[in-house]
């Protein structure tokens, strides 16, 4: 398998290098929590696949709704080119759960909605966990 490698025109500039370097350390001292912060468009995201470069582990990138999922993804995809930068979000497009209704003693069934195309995704992440060390799940 590949290390992971970043490949862009971009180096790290400015805070990055020490951010870097203060999230690596704090890593590897086995830190619980860390926080980078950044403005919008500051290189977070670069920032981070630097870090990813530097301890060359597996790497879970959890955000917190499914479009900053795909930002993430497609920004750690073009950074990390020659590694398995991998999508796992919900597969569900719509989702109802079940209900139940005393007073009027009425049942709702659950509906549901699934992306077939992110199920794959899905599937492909799990998969490049199981054949790869060089895995990136966002």
């Amino acid at each position: 398998m590949p290390p992971f490698q970043i490949v862009s025109d971009f180096r790290a500039t400015g805070d990055q290098p020490q951010a870097i370097d203060k999230l690596v350390e704090g890593l590897v001292r086995g830190y619980k929590h860390q926080t980078l912060l950044g403005v919008t468009g500051s290189g977070k995201t670069f920032t981070m696949a630097n870090v990813v470069e530097r301890l060359q582990k597996p790497t879970l990138v959890i955000s917190h709704n499914k479009t900053l999922a795909a930002q993430l993804y497609t920004e750690f995809k073009e950074f990390l080119p020659n590694n398995a930068v991998e999508y796992f979000v919900s597969y569900y497009d719509y989702y109802q759960p079940e209900a139940y209704i005393p007073h009027t003693d009425t049942y709702i069934e659950k509906e549901t909605d699934i992306n077939e195309e992110i199920d794959k995704l899905r599937h492909a992440a799990t998969r490049a966990l199981f054949d790869r060390r060089d895995v990136v799940i966002v």
